[in-house]
């Protein structure tokens, strides 16, 4: 009984107002160009509770050795994470960051401008 009162708790407390979705950038390190080897990285910030996920895609397939900073947050408790992973952009690939919170998800692209 404790532990289902303590769920609920916390369920409340998640889905509460102070639910504040994140903000994303994903953008190339270097000016993206095909066939040159650069990093991506996928800025995550604004974002309330801390409970969240954050995968580099790349061409629907997560990225695998990519690199997490350690989760901060500033004085009004709202957090931000970078996600980063070096790579080699060729023509006709697609690079996205997947960011998971909560029981949203959404997948942002990265527009190499080239």
């Amino acid at each position: 009984m404790r532990t289902l009162i303590l769920f609920s708790a916390l369920a409340a407390v998640y889905c509460s107002k102070d639910h504040t979705p994140p903000k994303v950038q994903v953008y190339s390190f270097n000016p993206g160009k095909y066939g040159m080897q650069n990093t991506l990285i996928c800025h995550v910030s604004g974002f309330h509770p801390p409970d969240i996920d954050i995968q580099l895609m790349k061409n629907g397939k997560e990225v695998r050795d990519s690199q997490l900073t350690d989760l901060a947050f500033i004085k009004n408790w709202q957090f931000h994470l970078n996600k980063r992973v070096d790579f080699t952009p060729e023509r006709g690939d697609y690079y996205s960051c997947r960011v998971t919170h909560g029981f949203h998800q959404k997948d942002f692209a990265w527009e190499p401008n080239m």
